[in-house]
């Protein structure tokens, strides 16, 4: 169907559902004890409808197809209370007031589920304290970016999303290679990936569709404690929520298309299988496809995540959530700055780097299977505990080419420039987890004082099978503006001008003479496994309504497989202490937390002296203090903190012997964090962030580093801010706008005081939308770094990233 033909199909669709006049729903929610019941969740079942009672207890839902519906009243933690309503087409049903069994006191304390006041925001987590806690009561700061967030920003890559993390920003592509996984970001001062599917590992070695995500969760600090040592960083966690069946049939398709060639089908379609036994099954599917900004490079994308949900009784229950992800591509361009020797130029303007050079091959490129499977079984075990089991498998392949740009520091006699060596290998590995969880979840009073406690098992494998060649050099690459002549001469050893190379780059990029390359280079044949037997609980106890502590511990014994005198136990505490000096709107918090890691074995020395030595687990302290807000009805949720992380026992390659390695390194990492999600008007919805953080290398023996700022540390300063408006009224009612964007300060990709320092440049990118949206349909036209501005990132390393696009989605709902 031609693309006019399909939006004048959808035209009429609206024009036809419009006509049709809807009703309403109204009315009054109190507690058992005559008091208003606020912030009570409101939803018309049978419908994607619903709202959040006000301080008056008063709702409201409009614009409701005519029909007999039931009205839930629901809770975490307590039974979900129904009513039958009858909708009138053009009428106002009022369901009069609707009294709960609980009163004021207990309602004060039931956390809320599906609130929508603020459309950005998530109140609430059972992810970030492995249980359900506010996030106002949570002594720990994390933020969360919804899929609503998203769809407003017409997101199409995990990348995108979380820039609307405040002090996050990304450092590295997905490589595809093995053992690296679906990106690294800076965090804190901190490197850390997305590790966490659900609270479980979730390993890839390339990137992540968004098509099955409900909400990003990213916790701030080192959380070693409950989550332990294998997949933690010291500056936080990345935890991705998926999509969960329910219980009526509904759905959504999309198409989007945009610059660089990108076509994105997708489709989340929910259906019961049994209303009766209650089995619901939602599939969420992807297709993607989309070429690179430079003169060379693709991804493509087949995803595919059905999740099953089965309610036994009212006791037991179970769900079951699969992801199946197909993907092709080539590695995105990365620059390897030499970190052994004086930079040969130091800043971008001196280097003259093509921003649309790729020095790849469509021909190069490099596969991504990867599988995840997650169960879980909920039983109640009586009124104030539940037993959570959970088992989840995961597999990560990386197959196919993966090639870097290294810079060679041999030709100092150029004139400018810099030459960069092409290294490739075939990668054929597998990454394969398993992870069991046992957990008690309590919520009970001992005395005056109520205690929410999580007390639980964890048993985690990793297992990676490694038969990837070495890397080989497939020629050399010159960057700069001196001329054909001198870089054939000098570079390439060219004298005969018939024969001069004039794109500055000699390597040959077909497959066959890559494999022809690799034909002599030696393949790996090695696994490594290791296990981790872990043990934790945590208590939070309210020693007065407004007054709660934290208090958590974990115990972690490393088996490394292969070596197992390097095996090692380690404990992790947690302390939070929260105050509510205006119960449920402000409170003032502090934590303790503990971030651990346990470093792996490493072959040191060469020839005869070769010897295999351990190390003691890395350590990561934390102290924190800070503010959150849930004020004017849910409409301002604010959070402003510091922080201060010391890490010591930091291995590091010995700077005077070469394959040899110390274990003296402390860093610190302080800073200041504020982030805010605001719905200050109807249909007004805001997100922003800021970030200063100040890190550095304060004890090592090397020279190289001390009293510098890592690396792996990112800006100093970052910020973000997206602002979307809906028109809710009127003839334009649907229409809706966005503006927002992202500032990163500059930072020191290479900071060393052998190579020097290379900065790269602060940017400032700017994004906008329009949409219009009607209950079947909606589309979206984005428009993202509109001033096409030239930007980078990089961690030693310079990736260029992408330069002004447009995108269009058009969605289809049911």
């Amino acid at each position: 169907m031609r693309p006019k033909y399909l939006l004048l199909f959808f035209f009429l669709m609206s024009t036809t559902l419009w006509a049709q006049q809807k009703g309403s729903v109204k009315g009054v929610v109190h507690s058992s004890d005559g008091q208003p019941a606020a912030h009570v969740n409101v939803l018309l079942k049978g419908s994607k409808k619903g709202t959040v009672t006000n301080e008056n207890g008063e709702y409201e839902i409009k614009n409701i197809e005519p029909g007999n519906y039931t009205l839930a009243i629901s809770f975490i933690g307590l039974e979900t209370k129904e009513y039958p309503v009858e909708v009138k087409a053009g009428e106002s049903t009022d369901t009069g007031e609707i009294v709960l069994s609980e009163n004021s006191q207990q309602l004060g304390e039931i956390v809320i589920s599906g609130t929508r006041t603020n459309e950005f925001d998530r109140k609430e987590s059972a992810y970030v304290a492995k249980m359900p806690l506010r996030n106002i009561e949570n002594p720990q700061v994390y933020n969360s970016v919804s899929a609503e967030l998203m769809k407003d920003q017409v997101t199409t890559s995990f990348n995108d999303a979380l820039k609307n993390v405040s002090g996050l920003t990304k450092l590295w592509e997905s490589t595809g290679r093995s053992g690296d996984g679906a990106g690294y970001f800076s965090l804190r001062g901190f490197s850390v990936q997305p590790t966490l599917i659900n609270g479980l590992p979730g390993l890839t070695n390339g990137g992540l569709d968004i098509a099955n995500i409900e909400r990003i969760e990213v916790m701030k600090g080192p959380s070693g404690t409950l989550y332990g040592s294998s997949l933690i960083s010291y500056g936080g966690l990345i935890n991705i929520v998926t999509k969960r069946p329910y219980d009526h049939t509904g759905g959504e398709l999309s198409y989007t298309a945009g610059s660089f060639g990108l076509n994105r089908l997708t489709a989340d379609i929910n259906t019961p299988l049994s209303t009766e036994k209650k089995v619901y099954l939602r599939v969420n599917t992807a297709y993607h496809s989309e070429n690179s900004f430079q003169d060379a490079g693709f991804k493509k994308s087949f995803f595919l995540a059905p999740s099953l949900s089965y309610t036994v009784n009212d006791r037991l229950s179970f769900l079951v959530n699969t992801e199946f992800l197909s993907a092709e591509g080539t590695n995105q361009t990365m620059l390897f700055l030499d970190r052994g020797a004086r930079l040969t130029v130091p800043t971008l303007a001196d280097l003259h780097y093509d921003h649309k050079r790729s020095y790849t091959s469509n021909d190069l490129s490099i596969r991504n299977p990867t599988f995840s499977l997650q169960a879980q079984m909920n039983y109640k075990l009586s009124d104030q505990w539940r037993s959570q089991t959970v088992v989840s498998r995961s597999s990560a392949k990386a197959d196919g080419y993966y090639s870097y740009l290294y810079e060679s520091t041999q030709y100092y006699s150029l004139s400018e420039g810099s030459v960069f060596g092409r290294y490739i290998s075939k990668q054929n590995s597998t990454t394969l987890t398993s992870d069991i969880q046992q957990n008690f979840i309590g919520d009970f009073n001992l005395g005056s004082m109520r205690n929410r406690m999580v007390v639980g098992l964890d048993y985690y494998n990793n297992n990676v099978i490694n038969n990837d060649t070495g890397y080989e050099g497939n020629g050399s690459i010159y960057i700069g503006n001196a001329s054909v002549q001198e870089v054939n001469e000098k570079v390439f050893g060219i004298t005969d001008s018939e024969k001069y190379i004039t794109n500055g780059d000699n390597g040959v990029l077909s497959k066959a003479a890559t494999d022809a390359i690799l034909a002599t280079s030696t393949v790996n044949n090695t696994t490594a496994k290791q296990e981790v037997y872990s043990a934790y609980i945590s208590d939070v106890v309210n020693l007065i309504p407004a007054l709660s502590v934290m208090g958590s511990l974990r115990v972690d014994h490393f088996v490394n497989k292969d070596d197992k005198s390097s095996n090692q136990t380690a404990l992790s505490p947690k302390f939070g202490i929260v105050y509510q000096p205006i119960k449920d709107q402000l409170s003032l918090f502090a934590n303790y937390m503990n971030g651990f890691s346990n470093v792996a074995p490493k072959t040191e020395g060469s020839g005869q002296d070769i010897a295999v030595r351990s190390f003691k687990p890395e350590q990561a302290n934390q102290w924190e203090v800070g503010m959150k807000t849930d004020l004017y009805d849910g409409k301002v949720s604010a959070t402003v903190s510091y922080y201060d992380i010391l890490v010591s026992n930091v291995v590091r390659q010995d700077p005077t012997r070469v394959n040899y390695y110390v274990q003296d390194g402390e860093n610190y990492s302080k800073g200041i964090e504020v982030s805010v999600v605001t719905a200050p008007i109807p249909g007004m919805n805001v997100i922003a962030g800021y970030s200063h953080n100040n890190s550095k290398i304060t004890k090592t023996d090397s020279e190289d580093y001390i009293n510098r700022r890592p690396e792996g540390a990112g800006p100093v300063n970052l910020a973000n801010l997206w602002v979307s408006y809906k028109i809710q009224a009127g003839v334009l009612q649907g229409i809706g706008f966005g503006v927002g964007g992202n500032y990163a300060g500059e930072y020191a990709t290479l900071n060393r005081a052998t190579t020097g320092v290379f900065m790269i440049p602060s940017y400032t990118l700017l994004n906008a939308a329009i949409s219009y949206n009607a209950d079947a349909f909606g589309i979206t036209l984005k428009a993202d770094n509109l001033t096409n501005e030239d930007y980078y990132n990089g961690w030693s390393t310079i990736n260029p990233q992408k330069p002004r696009s447009f995108t269009t989605r058009l969605t289809f709902k049911f």
